[in-house]
C-alpha cells in the first residue's frame, strides 16, 4: 500500500465497504437502504467522532429500550405540526386492516393542512367491531388530540362507521363526520361497473351490463398473454409497458386497466397478426380466437374510448381528493363539474342537444347524485360557501348556470343548521350570521377593493388570514375549513407503511411493538418531507425509492405516494412506482426464479381486507 493510500486510510475504507455490503447481502437488506438518510448519518457520525472500544446496540436493546426513546424523541419532534391544529384544526381519520395473523387492527391519523400524522393502532382482536365499539376508540382518539381541535372525522361509509359517526356528532356538535369522498366515488363506480340484474336495478343493468362486457374482455385477453411465457415474451417485443393486474376490490383500478390497454392498443394488434401469433396459440385456439378478434374489433376499442371519455371526470375527481392535501372547500363544486361532465361527453356521443333526454345518463347520473346525496354534509357546504372563489364575477361568468352559493338554497339550509349545531348561543349564532352576510354581500371590510379583487386569485386561506379580520368568527371557521382533506385515503396507504414493518418474516411482533415501529417510520417520513433535502441530494425520497430506482435525474418532482401505475412515462425510470390510494399500495419486490415479482396490499370495499397480487414480472 502506498503511503498516500495509508495517510487517506483507503485500505481501511475499503474493507469497511466490504463489511457493509455482507451486512447487506446476508441479510437480504434492500439496496435502497443506502440512500437512506439516516443509515449515512449513522456512518458520518461514527467517522467523525472516535468513540472507543464502541459495540452496535444488540437485539433486545433496539426493540426495547431505544425503540421507545426513539418514539419519545419523534413525538417530540412533532410538537411543531401539532400546535398548528389549535388554529388550523384537525381532521381525525381512520381505516380497518387485518395483519400477517389475520388480527384486525383500526389505525388513527390526523391530518391538517396536508400532513398526515399517525397517532395510533388498535389491536382489536375478539371485539365485535359494531358502531359503539368504533365510537368508543374514536371518542378516546378526539379527548387525546383535544375536542377543540377537531374538525371532522373521516371513515368508509359502511354500516358501523356511519353509526359511529352519528354518535360522535351527538356527542360533540362542534365535530362532523364525513364519509371518505373517494370511498363515495368507487361505490357509484361500482353501480355502473357491475351493474346486477337484481328487483329494482333492471333499468341500470339494462344500461351498464355491456360495460362488465368489455371490462370482462380485456381481463380475458389479460389473462391469456400472462398465463403463458412464450406469449408474454411476444408480447414484450411488441409492447414496451406493462400489462397491469388490478384486484377488483376498487373500481377505479379498472379505469386504470382500460386506460393501459387504450396506450398499448397498437402493440396488441401488431402482436396478433405477426406469424409468431399462429404459432403460440395451439393449445388455447377458440380462446386465441376470441383475443384477436377483440384486439381487431374496432367497435371494442371505441366502446373502450367511450368508457374512458364519460368516466374520465370521475377518474380525475378520485385523483384529486385521493390525497393528504386539504380540498374539503373543493368538494361540492367538483361534483357539480365532474356530473355536468360526464353529461356531456355522453350527449355528444348519442348526438343529443344538451336538453334531450338519455336513458343511460340518467342512470349515471341517478347514481352519482344518490351518493353524493347519502355522503354530502353541512361542512361540505359551509367550506363551499367559504371559498371566496365562488362569489366572484370571474368564477360565475364562466359558466351561466352557476351561481354564488348564498343563492344556492340547498347551501343555506346546509349553512343554517351548521350554525344552529356548532353555535349554542344565540347571541354567538347572530354575531357569525351578520358576520356571513358582510361576506357573502362584501359589506364592511369586505368591501375593500383588495378583498374584492383577490377573491379569484387567492388561496383561500390566505385570502381570509389577509381580509378576514372584521369577521373573527367566520375567519375562524374559513381557516379551519380551508386546510382539511376530504378522504380516508392516508389511513389505507398506511397499512402498506404497516405491512413492511409487520412483514411474513415478522408475523410473531406483537401488536404494541408493531404500533410504535409504524408510528416512528410515518412520522418520521413527514418530517423528511418538510425539510428541504428531502428533494435534492443522495438521499432524495428515501422513502418511496426502490432498488430498480438507479438515479433520479430527469424524474422531476415526485409527489411522495401521490404517482400512479398509469403514467408509463415513469416507467423509463422506476420498475417500482408508488400506486395511489384506491388501487393499490406497493408492499416489496420478491425474487421469483430470474424474475423479480411487485407484491402490492389491495385494499378492501368495507371489511379492511387486504389481498396480495403479483402486479407484474420483469
Amino acid at each position: 500500500m502506498s503511503p498516500i493510500e495509508r495517510a487517506f486510510n483507503i485500505g481501511e475504507q475499503e474493507e469497511l465497504n466490504h463489511i457493509i455490503a455482507r451486512m447487506f447481502y446476508s441479510a437480504e437488506l434492500p439496496f435502497h437502504l443506502a440512500r437512506n438518510p439516516y443509515f449515512q448519518q449513522a456512518f458520518t457520525y461514527a467517522a467523525s467522532h472516535n468513540i472507543g472500544d464502541y459495540r452496535p446496540p444488540d437485539y433486545n436493546l433496539l426493540r426495547t429500550t431505544l425503540l421507545q426513546q426513539e418514539k419519545d424523541n419523534v413525538d417530540r419532534l412533532c410538537i411543531p405540526a401539532r400546535s398548528l391544529w389549535r388554529s388550523n384544526g384537525v381532521s381525525i381519520v381512520s381505516d380497518g386492516w387485518s395483519d400477517s395473523q389475520r388480527r384486525p387492527i383500526i389505525n388513527f391519523m390526523a391530518v391538517c393542512d396536508g400532513a398526515a400524522m399517525f397517532l395510533k393502532s388498535v389491536d382489536c382482536s375478539g371485539d365485535v367491531k359494531d358502531k359503539y365499539f368504533i365510537f368508543n376508540l374514536l371518542k378516546e382518539v378526539i379527548q387525546e388530540v383535544e375536542v377543540d381541535k377537531v374538525v371532522q372525522v373521516i371513515t368508509d361509509n359502511a354500516a358501523n362507521c356511519k353509526g359511529a359517526g352519528q354518535l360522535i356528532e351527538q356527542e360533540y356538535p362542534t365535530i362532523n363526520w364525513t364519509p371518505c369522498v373517494v370511498h363515495t366515488l368507487n361505490l357509484a363506480l361500482k353501480n355502473i361497473f357491475a351493474a346486477k340484474n337484481v328487483e329494482n336495478n333492471e333499468i341500470t343493468y339494462g344500461e351498464c351490463s355491456w360495460i362488465s362486457e368489455i371490462v370482462g374482455h380485456v381481463s380475458t385477453i389479460k389473462t391469456f398473454i400472462m398465463t403463458h411465457s412464450m406469449r408474454l415474451s411476444m408480447f414484450n417485443e411488441f409492447v414496451p409497458l406493462k400489462l397491469l393486474s388490478i384486484a377488483d376490490t376498487r373500481f377505479a383500478s379498472m379505469i386504470v386497466m382500460l386506460k393501459r390497454f387504450r396506450l398499448i392498443k397498437g402493440g396488441l394488434q401488431n402482436m396478433v397478426i405477426c406469424e409468431k401469433w399462429s404459432i403460440y396459440k395451439n393449445d388455447h385456439q377458440g380462446r386465441a380466437r376470441l383475443v384477436k378478434e377483440k384486439i381487431l374489433d374496432d367497435e371494442f376499442w371505441e366502446n373502450i374510448d367511450y368508457i374512458l371519455a364519460f368516466i374520465a371526470p370521475i377518474y380525475d375527481m378520485i385523483r384529486f381528493c385521493d390525497t393528504d392535501k386539504p380540498c374539503l372547500h373543493l368538494v361540492y363544486d367538483m361534483w357539480d363539474t365532474m356530473i355536468e361532465k360526464v353529461k356531456n361527453v355522453i350527449c355528444l356521443k348519442e348526438g343529443r342537444m344538451h336538453g334531450e333526454s338519455s336513458t343511460f345518463y340518467y342512470v349515471v347520473y341517478n347514481n352519482l347524485i344518490d351518493r353524493w346525496t347519502k355522503s354530502s354534509t353541512p361542512l361540505h357546504c359551509l367550506a363551499h360557501a367559504l371559498h371566496p372563489k365562488y362569489y366572484s364575477d370571474q368564477w360565475l361568468a364562466e359558466d351561466p348556470s352557476r351561481v354564488s352559493p348564498d343563492n344556492d338554497v340547498e347551501i343555506n339550509l346546509e349553512v343554517k343548521k351548521f350554525f344552529r349545531r356548532h353555535f349554542s348561543s344565540v347571541e354567538e349564532r347572530a354575531t357569525v350570521n351578520l358576520e356571513y352576510i358582510n361576506f357573502v354581500q362584501m359589506k364592511g371590510g369586505f368591501r375593500e377593493f383588495e378583498a374584492i379583487e383577490n377573491r379569484y386569485t387567492m388561496n383561500p386561506n390566505d385570502w381570509w388570514g389577509v381580509h378576514g379580520c372584521s369577521a373573527p368568527l367566520l375567519k375562524k371557521l374559513a381557516l379551519k375549513l380551508t386546510t382539511q382533506p376530504s378522504s380516508s385515503s392516508c389511513a389505507e396507504r398506511n397499512w402498506s407503511t404497516y405491512s413492511f414493518v409487520h412483514s411474513m418474516k415478522r408475523n410473531k411482533m406483537d401488536p404494541k411493538r408493531a404500533e410504535d415501529l409504524v408510528y416512528i417510520h410515518s412520522n418520521l417520513r413527514l418530517l423528511s418531507r418538510k425539510s428541504p433535502k428531502y428533494n435534492e441530494g443522495e438521499s432524495q425520497y428515501w422513502d418511496i425509492s426502490g432498488d430498480a430506482v438507479d438515479t433520479f435525474n430527469d424524474v422531476g418532482a415526485l409527489d411522495g405516494a401521490t404517482l400512479s401505475l398509469d403514467e408509463p412515462e415513469m416507467e423509463d425510470d422506476t420498475l417500482l412506482v408508488i400506486g395511489w390510494g384506491t388501487s393499490y399500495f406497493i408492499s416489496g419486490i420478491a425474487p421469483f426464479g430470474d424474475a423479480l415479482v411487485v407484491l402490492a396490499y389491495i385494499p378492501g370495499e368495507d371489511d379492511g381486507e387486504r389481498k396480495i397480487k403479483n402486479q407484474w414480472k420483469k
